[in-house]
C-alpha cells in the first residue's frame, strides 16, 4: 500500500504544487501525493513552466483548499511555507508532520528574476525530496 503524503503551503499555487510534481515523478510508485493551500490562489503559471523546463508536466493541476482534504489521513503533511506551518489543521490517524521553508517565487516582482526564482525553488524542492525519499521506508 502507497504512503499518503500532502505538501501544504499558502495559495497551493507554487511551491506544494512543484513539490507534488516532482514527488510523483520520482516517486509515484511509493507516495499517493496531494497538495492543497490554506488560502488557495490558483495554479501559478511560472510553475508549470518551471516544471516543464525538467520535463515533468503539471499543467493539469488545479489549485485546491486544505478543507476539501481535512476528512482524510495522511502519513506525512509537509508544510513548505512558514505560515502554512502556523495554520496547519489536525489530522485524523498517525501524521508525521514535516516542514521545510522555501522562498515564495510568486512573491517576487520583476519577470527575469521570478523565472528564476521559480527555478531555484525548484530545484530546492528536488533536492530536499531526493533527501527525504533516501531516509524513508514509505
Amino acid at each position: 500500500m502507497k504512503s499518503r503524503l500532502l505538501f501544504l503551503c499558502t495559495g497551493n499555487s507554487a511551491r506544494s504544487q512543484m513539490a507534488e510534481g516532482w514527488l510523483r515523478h520520482l516517486a509515484g510508485d511509493r507516495f499517493e501525493v496531494f497538495s492543497a493551500g490554506t488560502h488557495p490562489v490558483g495554479l501559478n503559471p511560472g510553475s508549470v513552466d518551471a516544471m516543464a523546463e525538467v520535463g515533468i508536466d503539471i499543467s493539469q493541476h488545479r489549485s485546491k483548499g486544505v478543507g476539501e482534504l481535512t476528512h482524510q489521513s495522511f502519513d506525512y503533511v509537509v508544510t513548505v511555507c512558514d505560515r502554512a506551518k502556523e495554520t496547519c489543521p489536525l489530522w485524523p490517524g498517525p501524521t508525521r508532520l514535516i516542514h521545510w521553508s522555501f522562498d515564495d517565487p510568486a512573491a517576487v516582482t520583476d519577470d527575469d528574476g521570478r523565472r528564476q526564482t521559480f527555478r531555484r525553488v525548484r530545484d530546492e524542492i528536488a533536492r530536499r525530496i531526493e533527501a527525504f525519499l533516501r531516509t524513508t521506508t514509505a
